[in-house]
């Protein structure tokens, strides 16, 4: 168990870290969707609104991930249920991180660092990895930034965004694409 700041009250949230189940599938579908598209995911910073509509996951596409032998969903917990995820997927040169999403209330509260670390530890200790990589939006500096502080490095590797493919959201942009992050990880 973990303790961080609460950014409702001068209380502090205690969050328990587990693999999500496919019971917790329709709580992870919402948050997900509360913190990155919509005008609800503007209560937070990490938000692709301006820049996407449409969902970002859904039911279907949950199961699927909870569902994959080299993947789990991180889930974190505090007395109120569910208040953040990402993903994790064990490959041949490293894991990859992805879907990170902190409840938007809660965000800007340290919640974000725990679980990435967390993420991080599970990665190397669990599979043995050595390096985390990540996509990010290039047209999101301040998300890559707060990455880098925390020890990521822009690659170079770009990768244009999956227009036509609804999976990934609507584009309000012509110009997306995704820039490739990763670090070192200790064993």
């Amino acid at each position: 168990m973990t303790t961080i700041p609460n950014t409702q009250d001068t209380a502090a949230t205690k969050i328990d870290f587990r693999s999500a189940t496919e019971a917790d599938v329709p709580a992870l579908v919402d948050l997900v969707n509360s913190c990155y598209r919509g005008e609800g995911s503007k209560q937070g910073w990490t938000t692709e609104a301006d820049l996407l509509d449409g969902q970002r996951m859904d039911v279907e596409g949950m199961s699927e991930l909870l569902a994959r032998s080299n993947t789990l969903v991180l889930v974190g917990e505090a007395q109120d249920g569910i208040i953040a995820c990402c993903e994790l997927r064990r490959g041949v040169n490293g894991a990859y991180f992805g879907m990170f999403s902190v409840r938007p209330n809660l965000q800007n509260a340290g919640l974000g660092k725990v679980v990435l670390a967390e993420a991080e530890q599970m990665a190397a200790r669990e599979w043995g990895s050595r390096l985390m990589r990540m996509k990010v939006l290039k047209q999101r500096p301040e998300l890559i930034a707060w990455y880098e502080r925390r020890g990521y490095t822009n690659t170079g590797k770009t990768e244009p965004f999956p227009y036509g493919n609804e999976e990934f959201g609507l584009p309000k942009r012509d110009d997306l694409a995704f820039v490739e992050l990763t670090r070192e990880l200790p064993l």
